[in-house]
């Protein structure tokens, strides 16, 4: 275990609310002085600037390549990730913030990390690596594949960490096993992928603490788990909000929704960046002692565009029905199929008007007719879906 003087990576993480929205607010008006935007007078007023798809910033770059004409300074490295979508790279000090992650799942001075995330062409490796030597740590720049290499090279470097994704660990540790080749590893700091209980318990039993964080490569570290394992604490050098799929618009606390991420980081200032993934804010504090806000981690894809009756029905055009009229709370598209014909059914939580009127919005809205539904207020699933497809494809 850390010591418990270090048990925080910096002052950062054990901040009042009111002090952390106060430097948060002074971070966001020198991101949009950067863009050329007006600051402004407190965080919620984040909420009435357009979100940033990266259909957007794809379409950007193309016409203003690399970067799309976003103000990047300090640049060190170019990536490529899929779309294709071009992200810099820096290398002052935790460029990607991945060293508080690190932190908590206790690795520093001393310890040798392989690093499996790939080193070619997307960032993932050199964010791992970056947040390595921000915590004092040594790094074997592994790479994917060639496990037989990877377990020798443990065995004679000494590694005692690993960062990767959750499952290629399981790899290693079996073909060492398959080789008879006793491991020294203590941490695994993993991503990218999900972390099931069963595996993390299987890591457990052979005596390896396992934590996952939530990161990507446009945003760097967005959210971690520390050793409370009580969803995920978010960074302290983003600001995240929980939007309506296809709005920017925040839900209720507790409700599942996409995720938006803000970066306070200077050399590429992302403004309301959808992620495209779902989650949800948790109550209270972190028994760790950490402050920010936690969130509930992965919890699906927020872009649920599908095609009904060969039209594509789109999370944007959902929000606009619900936004038609003031008397609806949700709606949810529902796609099935009786026999070899798709069905549409729109669910709606509405008080004060009748599925008559709904109907005709829906056919102007959404390009089709289906059944509405009114259900009461509250009776949709929070899961983030605001279309349901359910048809069977095989």
């Amino acid at each position: 275990m850390l010591d418990e003087n270090r048990k925080h990576y910096d002052a950062l993480e054990t901040r009042s609310a009111d002090e952390r929205a106060a430097d948060q607010l002074v971070g966001l008006n020198a991101q949009l002085a950067s863009h050329g935007m007006a600051a402004l007078s407190s965080l919620a007023d984040l909420a009435g600037l357009p979100v940033l798809r990266k259909s957007e910033l794809v379409a950007r770059q193309a016409e203003q390549p690399p970067f799309g004409g976003l103000p990047v300074t300090n640049l060190a490295h170019v990536f490529q990730s899929p779309g294709p979508i071009y992200e810099p790279g820096g290398v002052s000090h935790d460029w990607w913030r991945m060293g508080r992650f690190l932190h908590a799942v206790g690795i520093g001075p001393g310890d040798v990390v392989q690093n499996c995330f790939g080193y070619h062409l997307t960032p993932a490796g050199m964010i791992f690596e970056s947040g390595a030597r921000a915590v004092g740590a040594a790094v074997l720049p592994a790479g994917v594949g060639q496990t037989e290499l990877q377990v020798r090279a443990a065995r004679d470097v000494g590694c005692t960490a690993y960062a990767g994704t959750p499952d290629y660990l399981k790899v290693i540790l079996d073909k060492a096993e398959e080789m008879g080749v006793a491991l020294s590893f203590t941490r695994a700091a993993v991503g990218g992928g999900a972390l099931f209980p069963s595996l993390r318990k299987e890591y457990a039993d052979r005596g390896i603490a396992c934590l996952q964080c939530y990161a990507t490569a446009d945003l760097g570290n967005i959210a971690y788990e520390s050793e409370a394992m009580e969803g995920m604490i978010v960074d302290e050098g983003v600001i995240v909000e929980i939007v309506r799929p296809g709005t920017g618009d925040p839900v209720a606390p507790g409700e599942v929704g996409e995720v938006v991420v803000t970066t306070l980081n200077p050399d590429y200032p992302l403004i309301r960046f959808a992620t495209g993934d779902l989650s949800a804010v948790m109550p209270g504090e972190s028994p760790c002692g950490r402050t920010n806000m936690r969130i509930k981690g992965w919890m699906g894809r927020a872009d649920q565009t599908t095609k009904i009756k060969g039209m594509f029905v789109r999370p944007e055009q959902v929000a606009e029905l619900v936004a038609r009229h003031p008397e609806v709370r949700r709606a949810r598209v529902i796609a099935s199929r009786e026999g070899e014909m798709d069905v549409m059914k729109v669910q709606v939580e509405a008080e004060g008007i009748g599925a008559a009127e709904l109907s005709d919005s829906v056919a102007a809205v959404l390009k089709l007719r289906g059944q509405v539904e009114i259900v009461a207020p509250g009776s949709l699933p929070n899961d983030g879906k605001v279309i349901d497809d359910q048809r069977k494809y095989d």
